[in-house]
């Protein structure tokens, strides 16, 4: 079976791993902070908070910029849950603005619609997450500008995206929002394992980021409440979580990241060889906008089944049945049974549903060879010939 996405692991980083294996520390020590700066420097941003997944960073980030209870969080419905759910941890209402039919991102256009619309009924959201599909940037000057007008808070998932630019400037700048989020799952650009990253220029939510991911803890004389009764005292002064990031993610992150611009660079080989191998066919190829250079985590086709005899279910268990590791990034979120429990419909965001019903994520890995490549391409003619 060809993945659709698959770490690229080499004798470099198991050696960092192992290094740190014999070293004094597991956790907490030197290499969080360097991967940390690793990130900092090569997106341009002043501070980088790492964490053990891209859905605690997506917390934190939340919580620092005072989401809480009774505010709205928006987003896309086209993203993996985490992006929505952050929203709920606050204690905060969630809601969806539909998606863009070329870049399958938010919606500038559909933002600003509903956003009069909220400014009208007083319940304009006080947090905005901007995902960045398949390691394509949204419309961030758009998305930036509103946030001005409208007053709300700009995060950007950037699960997808580390590697790539927006305006010829790496992502996770921080140019148009006040935190950007990535992720370092397997499936992604570079790992760790499990890991995540939240990078910022604003000194405040750092500081309110870094106490939150340890149990909201400090060391700090500076942040307490009164001196230190010795050089043992530490004080809680926030609710916080155990969201920290090992020295073995760190040490792997680090490793990962010399080869960053590599990886992204074969992936952008790949799609397009994609966008050849595929032309004649009667699908839809990914779309990129001018301003932006993907990570291109994904690369995802959607059917023109007007064009073929068979569904999308048939051409999506066909692929599997021949091999190839296909997969559907993402059901939208405000269909899932826990969101419709809380009033929304499928028919509320139509071209997040076209896409969903259209959409094969492709496999798309910077080790995925052109022999296997082919063979993908293979597959997916006979697929859409129903052979």
């Amino acid at each position: 079976m060809i993945p659709y996405g698959k770490q690229d692991i080499n004798q470099a980083d198991i050696d960092a791993v192992l290094e740190v294996l014999k070293s004094d520390f597991l956790t907490q020590g030197p290499m969080v902070p360097r991967f940390e700066q690793s990130i900092a420097q090569h997106v341009g941003a002043n501070y980088a908070l790492a964490v053990n997944s891209a859905t605690s960073a997506l917390h934190i980030a939340c919580l620092a910029l005072g989401l809480g209870e009774g505010d709205w969080l928006w987003t896309t419905p086209v993203t993996f849950v985490a992006s929505a759910n952050c929203g709920l941890y606050c204690g905060a209402k969630v809601d969806f603005v539909d998606i863009d039919p070329q870049t399958y991102n938010l919606c500038p256009v559909a933002l600003k619609k509903k956003l009069e619309q909220a400014k009208q009924e007083d319940r304009l959201p006080k947090v905005v997450v901007a995902v960045h599909l398949c390691g394509q940037p949204c419309n961030m000057e758009a998305i930036g500008t509103l946030a001005k007008e409208y007053g709300f808070k700009v995060i950007e998932d950037a699960s997808h995206a580390i590697g790539g630019k927006y305006q010829d400037e790496f992502i996770g700048n921080c140019r148009y929002s006040d935190i950007t989020v990535f992720s370092f799952h397997p499936v992604k650009i570079v790992t760790t394992a499990e890991g995540g990253m939240a990078v910022t220029n604003d000194a405040r939510l750092a500081e309110k980021m870094n106490l939150l991911r340890s149990h909201g803890i400090t060391r700090d004389p500076a942040l307490m409440t009164h001196e230190p009764d010795g050089p043992w005292y530490y004080q809680q002064v926030d609710l916080g979580f155990n969201y920290r990031m090992t020295e073995l993610q760190a040490a792997l992150g680090v490793s990962q990241m010399q080869r960053l611009d590599a990886f992204v660079a074969r992936r952008h080989e790949l799609a397009e060889r994609y966008n050849h191998l595929l032309a004649d066919l009667p699908v839809v190829l990914p779309w990129q906008h001018p301003d932006s250079y993907s990570g291109l985590h994904l690369y995802v086709i959607r059917l023109k089944l007007d064009c073929i005899s068979r569904t999308h279910r048939k051409v999506f268990e066909s692929l599997r049945a021949q091999g190839i590791g296909v997969n559907l990034h993402y059901i939208p979120v405000h269909t899932q049974p826990y969101y419709e429990l809380m009033g929304f419909k499928p028919e509320s965001f139509p071209q997040s549903m076209a896409y969903y019903w259209e959409a094969i994520s492709l496999p798309m890995f910077q080790g995925l060879t052109d022999d296997q490549q082919d063979e993908v391409v293979s597959a997916l003619r006979n697929a859409l010939a129903g052979e």
